[in-house]
């Protein structure tokens, strides 16, 4: 399996960040695109509900923002996520937790903080977000390989070092019935990741 090279694509994911009461937050979700695997990523049509590999982030507290005009700057801390494989995929938006079943195949930790920016404007009232992004970069803690459609693989072989990923997530929270009852709100994103690559 042939090592990427500087700056191509690791990987793209979907998934929600979830909120809790305490203001913690965390984040699961699934990949559309994983680097090296040659077969099928879904059971399926692409969903949550047939995807073979998926992540689950270690919940974690925001830290105090920065506002520069219409631009507000989230600060979120160092932290762990993992990545799953499911055979048998059972992922669910709403049961967040079911994104962490399966084999624990890799361990990333984000090594500085997560910078999310969200675009105001003036609106009737307050200001409307608009967009919302944020971009990391995390190294790779834990790989252990696996086998999935009769292969053999290890994600330390086919991506590297860690990634850096640019995350788009959506301007408003989803409506309280597409929320579980466990979080106060659940917020949809993508985000793609390059490699990081070197000795």
């Amino acid at each position: 399996m042939a090592l990427l090279l500087p700056g191509e694509l690791a990987w793209y994911v979907t998934g929600r960040f979830y909120e809790r009461s305490d203001q913690s937050l965390a984040d699961y979700g699934y990949f559309l695109h994983l680097a090296g695997i040659e077969a099928d990523l879904f059971r399926g049509e692409p969903s949550e509900s047939t995807a073979h590999f998926t992540f689950a982030a270690e919940p974690f507290t925001p830290r105090s923002g920065v506002s520069n005009g219409s631009l507000s700057l989230g600060r979120d801390p160092v932290g762990d996520f993992s990545v799953y494989l499911q055979q048998e995929p059972a992922g669910d938006f709403n049961d967040p937790l079911s994104f962490a079943r399966g084999q624990r195949i890799a361990t990333f930790r984000r090594v500085n903080i997560v910078v999310g920016t969200t675009l105001d404007v003036a609106g009737p009232g307050k200001p409307q977000p608009l967009l919302s992004s944020n971009v990391f970069s995390a190294r790779l803690l834990i790989s252990d390989p696996f086998e999935f459609a009769g292969r053999r693989y290890d994600l330390r072989h086919q991506i590297g070092k860690g990634v850096t990923q640019f995350g788009t997530a959506a301007a408003a929270a989803l409506p309280a019935d597409e929320t579980p009852k466990d979080y106060v709100s659940a917020v949809a994103f993508s985000g793609s990741a390059l490699a990081l690559i070197g000795s």
